[in-house]
């Protein structure tokens, strides 16, 4: 049992959903429908300008012209009666002149239809008087019974009378004994016959079966949609009610009828249902295609419901307009706010701007001083490196010559008492004492640079060029050019200390500083860059 419940369930369920999903695809069809009017609009123009080219054909038959008129006619009658009427004009007096009875009689009854569609009541039923029924060919039953019925069901509806609705129904029935009951025409009479007697539910299967039969090309579908929708409105079922005038809509628009119920109607729908927007949409439509058209009956018809709906729809409007206004008000208020906020923001990003830039500089500035003061740090610790080497240098080499003095001192006492007088004055003028000396004094400040310095000898010549790189010879430490530069390298610039240190004159010193320099990749920095050579080692 609960199986059978949940499959019934299960079912009703799918079948719901996809009767939303069909109603939702008709709307959306239907909106797109009236989006493409004018193209539909130009489909029917066309159409109507190629019949009108035959024309233009020469030679033909007053017969012939006849036939292209009455189709002329035909594509003219819902969509602008004026140019119909104007047709058929023609064709009845072709008749005329033919003295043809089948075919005048034919042209009137075309032309009785017209006119009343236009609310010349009068001319129609003058014209339909005037039809000798009796001596009516039988081919033109349908067509005589169909007009009295048209012609009734309008002047009835224009001046509300009773009777006419009577005799509208009489000619319906009349129709009805003379149509094949074989034709799509007698069906759907016979079911608009049933509906209008109270054979509600006889007359709802005939034309739900009919709808299946028919599509959107076939104008007559939108009439069975038209009178299901009637049928529903009638059952205040609004949802079926809409749904079926929607779909007459869609024939009635792609088919260019402008001679339409269902337009209106569905304004009337929508309005009920308070979607005012479609209802004015759908309105304005109507009252449009009735005035194209020139049916006197649906203007009128139109023209006493839009009013309601306009003004219902202006009212929305106004309110839209006043809410509009104050959204803008608010969103003003709020741009302002916005605007004000955007300002302080971007002041304050610039203050912010401004204080980074500061101490990015600040930044540097310290950075600038860290790094002088590490050089400075540096160049002290080399300093007192060097100071430091050259102090235990200093003492050893100070130890080493009172030793040399001592025995130089013991060497000479030893000569006096001996009194070997030409030894002694032999040995003072010598100068290979002091000769050996300073070449020792070389030898040793070449080696102590170069323990501080190992690497002063390929750096220098780094900053010579390539030919003129100098390089000492075998044995040596450092040459003459070499050591000039070391003791820049120590910080002496001074070409008179040089000069001292070195044992040489001031000239020979000037000429060998001025001589390398020429040799430098860059002479203005040479000396500069020579202070920054070597890496010191540190024990």
């Amino acid at each position: 049992m609960k199986t059978i419940v949940l499959t019934v369930f299960l079912a009703l369920a799918g079948q719901f959903a996809f009767s939303i999903t069909h109603v939702d695809s008709l709307y959306k069809r239907l909106d797109k429908v009236m989006d493409n009017r004018q193209l539909y609009m130009a489909n029917k123009e066309e159409k109507i300008q190629a019949i009108k080219q035959l024309l233009s054909i020469g030679n033909l038959s007053p017969q012939q012209t006849y036939d292209i008129n009455l189709k002329l006619c035909y594509e003219y009658k819902k969509y602008k009666s004026d140019s119909a009427v104007f047709y058929i004009l023609k064709n009845v007096q072709i008749a005329k002149d033919l003295g043809s009875q089948y075919m005048r009689h034919k042209a009137e009854i075309e032309l009785a239809w017209l006119y009343s569609t236009e609310g010349l009541y009068i001319e129609s039923k003058n014209l339909l008087d005037n039809i000798n029924r009796i001596a009516l060919d039988p081919k033109l039953l349908p067509d005589y019974y169909e007009c009295y019925n048209e012609f009734c069901s309008h002047y009835g509806q224009s001046n509300n009378n009773n009777l006419y609705y009577t005799k509208s129904e009489l000619y319906r029935d009349s129709l009805l004994m003379v149509l094949d009951p074989g034709s799509l025409k007698y069906q759907i009479t016979h079911a608009e016959n049933m509906f209008f007697k109270g054979k509600r539910k006889d007359a709802e299967v005939a034309l739900l079966s009919l709808l299946d039969k028919t599509t959107d090309k076939d104008p007559e579908r939108a009439v069975i949609a038209y009178l299901l929708g009637r049928m529903y409105m009638n059952d205040e079922n609004s949802d079926l009610q809409k749904q079926y005038f929607a779909i007459s809509a869609i024939t009635d628009v792609e088919n260019s009828i402008k001679d339409n119920a269902s337009l209106q109607s569905l304004a009337l729908t929508f309005y009920k249902a308070g979607d005012i927007d479609q209802a004015f949409r759908f309105i304005e439509a109507a009252v449009s295609d009735a005035l194209f058209c020139n049916v006197r009956y649906r203007t009128v018809e139109g023209s006493s419901f839009y009013p309601i709906i306009n003004a219902s729809f202006q009212e929305k409007e106004k309110k839209q307009k006043m809410e509009f206004r104050l959204y803008l008000i608010l969103i003003s208020i709020l741009s302002l706010f916005l605007i004000a906020g955007i300002i302080y923001t971007y002041k304050q990003m610039k203050r912010v701007s401004k204080i980074r830039g500061e101490l990015f500089r600040t930044n540097e500035q310290l950075s600038k001083l860290n790094n002088e003061l590490q050089q400075a740090n540096d160049n002290l610790s080399e300093s007192n490196h060097i100071k430091e080497e050259y102090i235990a240098h200093f003492f050893d080499l100070c130890s080493t010559y009172i030793d040399k003095l001592e025995n130089y001192r013991k060497s000479l006492h030893k000569k006096a008492a001996n009194n070997q007088l030409d030894e002694l004055f032999k040995t003072l003028k010598s100068t290979s004492i002091v000769e050996t000396e300073l070449e020792e004094l070389y030898k040793n400040f070449d080696t102590i640079f170069l323990n501080l310095y190992p690497t002063f000898v390929r750096d220098f010549n780094v900053l010579l060029v390539t030919e003129e790189r100098i390089h000492p010879r075998h044995g040596e430490l450092l040459n003459t050019e070499l050591r000039i530069f070391a003791l820049i390298r120590l910080g002496i610039t001074d070409s008179v200390k040089i000069a001292s240190f070195l044992r040489y004159s001031l000239r020979t010193v000037y000429n060998y500083r001025t001589k390398v320099r020429n040799k430098a990749v860059s002479r203005d920095s040479f000396e500069e860059m020579v202070k920054e050579i070597g890496t010191l080692k540190r024990d």
